[in-house]
């Protein structure tokens, strides 16, 4: 049995993440990026720019998964065309010149997919509607991968948060005000727990499990934003403001894990609580 060989494409944050995972499976991990000098011992670097369609030199000639799991940075339509929908047909253009089937695409997408915005819960066949500048395109991306030809599943992933991403802490401590009404419900996912949703799903397939179309990476708690806020307020000694800056926000959903918790994945960071006191240590 030769070794599997998984490439990330865009591995940033979440990538680098899976990829050392995915080294301790035995794997053979290759990880693409503009600048990969920065990817961890043991991963192949591959140095390339998605939205160029030139295929680059170091292309692997054996890749068995792909990740495709590039981070814009900023909601710029523009950009997410480029990286999200025709990066994704470039890397898969990439492949076909290759003779060797890949086994399985995973494609990771975003739950800002979804409109809702009274509470509702959602799961993977709700409705994916949300008017967006952006949020069409990575529709368009998610049906890139799901008619590409090649076995694929879309992972819609919640809002990260972990190491470096302190952005909601930060808010709190230099002063926030979060309104009681509307409620606004928040889904987040911790970066480790996005790692390892993408590294079960990536075993089961090389099981020969038969992977859905598409599931939602989440906690188990989705959670009224003030109540986050007002948690992280007392660990940090502080207290939310009666007016003042907000946290920009937009929607109201609770998103489900069900179908990933089906499949086996367990969260090591359940909640918010769990996630959060981790990073205040």
């Amino acid at each position: 049995m030769s070794m599997k060989h998984v490439v990330i494409a865009g591995c940033g944050d979440v990538g680098t993440a899976l990829a050392k995972r995915l080294l301790q499976q035995g794997w053979q991990v290759s990880g693409l990026r503009r600048d990969p000098s920065a990817l961890p011992e043991g991963v192949g670097r591959i140095a390339a720019d998605l939205t160029n369609p030139q295929k680059p030199a170091d292309w692997p000639a054996k890749v068995d998964y792909l990740v495709y799991c590039p981070a814009a940075g900023r909601r710029d339509p523009e950009l997410y065309q480029r990286l999200y929908v025709d990066g994704l047909q470039h890397v898969l253009s990439w492949l076909k010149d290759s003779r060797h089937p890949l086994r399985h695409l995973l494609q990771v997408s975003s739950t800002a997919v979804y409109a809702q915005s009274a509470g509702e819960w959602v799961t993977e066949n709700s409705a994916a509607l949300a008017a967006s500048a952006t949020a069409p395109l990575l529709i368009q991306a998610e049906d890139v991968a799901l008619r590409s030809g090649v076995p694929a599943s879309v992972v819609r992933l919640a809002g990260i948060y972990g190491p470096g991403r302190n952005r909601l802490i930060e808010q709190v401590r230099d002063g926030l005000h979060v309104p009681d009404i509307p409620v606004q419900y928040t889904n987040r996912i911790h970066r480790d727990d996005a790692a390892s949703l993408l590294e079960l799903l990536l075993l089961e397939a090389d099981q020969g499990e038969l992977l859905a179309p598409c599931y939602l990476g989440v906690d188990d708690e989705p959670a009224p934003l003030r109540e986050v806020a007002g948690w992280l307020a007392e660990q940090l000694g502080v207290k939310l403001l009666g007016e003042g800056p907000t946290a920009n926000r937009v929607g109201s959903k609770r998103c489900s894990n069900e179908l990933a918790r089906e499949m086996g994945w367990e969260p090591q960071y359940p909640s918010y609580r769990e996630g959060y006191s981790s990073m205040l240590e």
